[in-house]
Order: structure tokens, then C-alpha cells, then sequence
């Protein structure tokens, strides 16, 4: 059981496969438009179950509730040669 006031992270469907906007490439077409979001949960809930949460910014969302007490990860991705490209960086002088 995760206790009422606990910071969690939840993921929520936004739209579904069918709802995506026309144009888009097959294979995002393909895929739901999903949220993940933090905050406090409103009540009580537990791991895998819908839940309620009030965002720093006091939004309301719910969601499956997915982990508690979620750390910060920021990661760029790995090294891509191509994006050196970009503004000259690997120009030869």
C-alpha cells in the first residue's frame, strides 16, 4: 500500500493508436501518445493501479501508478557522429 501524500509517477494514455493526428509516420502512428507524470498522490493506491496525484504545479492527473518516490534521470543518449555535423564542429581547419 503507498500512503496518501507519497511522491509518485504515474503514465497515463493521452491517445490512443486511433486518435493519433493524420500525417504522422506509420510507426508513431502506431504507437499510443503516452504521459508520465509526478506529484502526490491524493489517497491511498498501489503499485500497478489507477491513482490520483496533484503535481507541483497543482494539476490533477491520474494514471496506472508506476514507482514511488521516482529519482531524476537525465540522459542525452549516446554519441551520434551526425549531430558533429551540426554548426561545423567537425570541419577539418
Amino acid at each position: 500500500m503507498v500512503k496518501r501524500g507519497t511522491y509518485v509517477q504515474i503514465k497515463a494514455t493521452i491517445l490512443d493508436i486511433g486518435e493519433r493526428a493524420v500525417g504522422i509516420p506509420e510507426d508513431t502512428a502506431a504507437t499510443p501518445l503516452l504521459m508520465w507524470c509526478k506529484g502526490k498522490l491524493t489517497r491511498d493506491s498501489e503499485i500497478g493501479h489507477m491513482a490520483e496525484i496533484v503535481t507541483a504545479s497543482g494539476r490533477i492527473e491520474s494514471g496506472i501508478l508506476e514507482e514511488v518516490e521516482p529519482i531524476t534521470k537525465l540522459d542525452y543518449g549516446q554519441y551520434i557522429p551526425e549531430m558533429a555535423q551540426i554548426g561545423g564542429f567537425d570541419d577539418e581547419k
